[in-house]
């Protein structure tokens, strides 16, 4: 899957055939042992609860940001903090010359507020560096999920990815319990919508036991099909939630295996290197850095 590519896909009316999910018992996976021998570990002072995100993001700011960069604005409550703070640090003059590069309506609007000049993303943008909020980091490989978040109008999933994987310089900033191995939970999978019904069938059968697939709706709650309105996104797609009821062995492994389903356009997992992770913590920040690829022996 091209991650550079503008990529669309045809909305249609829902489906009112039943996808049929299996409620077999989920399977227990053993762990994969592997080295990962480049991630660097620093821990920075204690700092309490109500401090330690807007720390990480204020930090995030003031080592990596530079006059005159091109900088990715990320979505969510520690990017929103970082933006603000990337703001003030321009109003007082630390830094100069910065254009922001949104990703998402959110990021958008927040940035606008805090006086950072603003740019659109095109294919050919150069971007220095990228700051992003992630729901969770695979302890070692520091692979990310995104997109679990109810998408606004005009967010984009794919919009996100090619701006985190254009960047030279890529920081996450989370929280300590966002990071860690054998994660459970959802993986948002971005699909052509006239075909969404074969396309969750298909990608059903390879996580059986494992994962359960809903189509996201636009409003409330709906049950595995995504009730009478189905998001659709601004590129036309319909979202299924991969939704994990046993550890993941490996989200790289299951990025592998979504890139092969025919009618998949995108996922929320993002594989990045370099890639850094800011964790905020009550107990000290940590500063994790993904040099290279595994080694997998």
């Amino acid at each position: 899957m091209n991650q550079m590519a503008s990529l669309t896909c045809s909305s249609s009316s829902s489906f009112s055939t039943k996808l049929p999910l299996h409620s077999s018992t989920p399977l227990t996976r053993r762990r994969r042992r592997s080295t990962h021998e480049f991630l660097r570990m620093v821990t920075r002072s204690c700092l309490d609860d109500s401090s330690a995100l807007l720390r990480a993001a204020q930090y995030t700011v003031d080592t990596y940001v530079k006059s005159g960069m091109v900088v990715g604005l990320g979505s969510g409550h520690a990017s929103g903090m970082a933006i603000q703070h990337l703001g003030h640090q321009l109003r007082i003059g630390n830094l100069k010359d910065i254009v922001g590069i949104p990703m998402s309506v959110a990021s958008a609007s927040e940035a606008a507020k805090s006086g950072i000049p603003l740019d659109t993303y095109q294919d050919s943008t150069q971007i220095d560096f990228a700051f992003d909020d992630a729901d969770a980091i695979e302890e070692g490989t520091l692979v990310a999920i995104i997109g679990r978040r109810k998408l606004q109008s005009e967010e984009s999933i794919v919009q996100e990815k090619s701006i985190l994987y254009a960047a030279n310089k890529l920081v996450f900033i989370i929280e300590e319990n966002q990071y860690k191995g054998g994660l459970e939970g959802s993986i948002p999978v971005l699909i052509h919508s006239p075909t969404w019904l074969a396309t969750a069938e298909e990608i059903d059968d390879i996580f059986l036991g494992d994962a359960e697939v809903w189509r996201r709706p636009a409003i409330g709650q709906a049950g595995p099909l995504g009730g009478d309105f189905p998001l659709v996104t601004k590129e036309g797609c319909n979202v299924l939630d991969l939704i994990f009821t046993s550890p993941i062995a490996s989200l790289a492994e299951v990025a592998k295996r979504l890139d092969t389903v025919d009618g998949v356009v995108d996922h929320g997992v993002v594989s990045k290197i370099p890639c850094t992770v800011v964790i905020a913590s009550p107990n000290g920040m940590k500063i994790l850095d993904k040099l290279t690829a595994d080694i997998v022996g």
